[in-house]
């Protein structure tokens, strides 16, 4: 199997762009590897943006960008669309693409996967790759009822220790969640279990992504 390594831009830091609709999308799908990668390229910068962090969830995004970020991480983009409307707000969530984002110009961006069952999910992988054509894009999976999951492109290894964290950091950051059945430490740990099985992983570990466009 290739494995593949990440480039930075000459004399810079590697740049990753993570992108989430709600307060714990990023962590959910993408904890892991961003854990990962801080790891691996300890002068990166971690760029995160959440589209609806409103009440108890915006305390709650913006601690979990720490937990996830630590001093990578440059001041949360945290904005108050309604959750669930954003497909009739998309004119308002363009402008933030356009004025707000385009000029990072990341390395890697991080967003959710275009055939995702949540109607908001969809509308920001598709101002993504309406925003950045010439980037890496790593779609990633969110679990849930609507039981839409696919068949990943690529995968990240995560040692256990990793994964063990990233399921520790989702019950501390996000407490307004847990009364909801599915949001549970082995629910998170059992689709990186899935995902680990799926690569050959050498812990039994992995998070999945979905990939349209890379360049080797």
């Amino acid at each position: 199997m290739i494995r593949l390594k990440l480039e930075s831009g000459p004399g810079r830091p590697l740049k990753i762009l993570c992108l989430g609709c709600h307060s714990d999308d990023i962590e959910i799908g993408s904890g892991g590897t961003i854990l990962r990668l801080s790891q691996e390229y300890p002068s990166c910068e971690l760029h995160w943006v959440v589209f609806s962090a409103i009440g108890d969830r915006e305390s709650e995004a913006q601690h979990a960008a720490e937990l996830f970020g630590s001093s990578r991480l440059s001041t949360p983009i945290l904005k108050k669309f309604e959750d669930g409307f954003m497909p009739f707000e998309g004119a308002e969530i363009k402008r933030v693409f356009e004025n707000e984002l385009k000029q990072l110009n990341p390395d890697l961006i991080l967003t959710h996967n275009n055939q995702d069952a949540h109607q908001d999910h969809r509308l920001i992988s598709e101002l993504t790759w309406n925003t950045f054509r010439n980037h890496l894009i790593l779609e990633y999976e969110i679990p849930k009822y609507d039981g839409d999951f696919g068949r990943p492109s690529v995968f990240v290894p995560l040692k256990e220790e990793v994964a063990q964290r990233k399921s520790s950091f989702l019950m501390e950051a996000f407490k307004s969640q847990q009364q909801k059945r599915w949001f549970e430490k082995e629910t998170f740990l059992s689709l990186m279990r899935l995902r680990g099985m799926e690569c050959n992983s050498d812990s039994g570990y992995a998070e999945a992504f979905y990939c349209r466009k890379a360049i080797l």
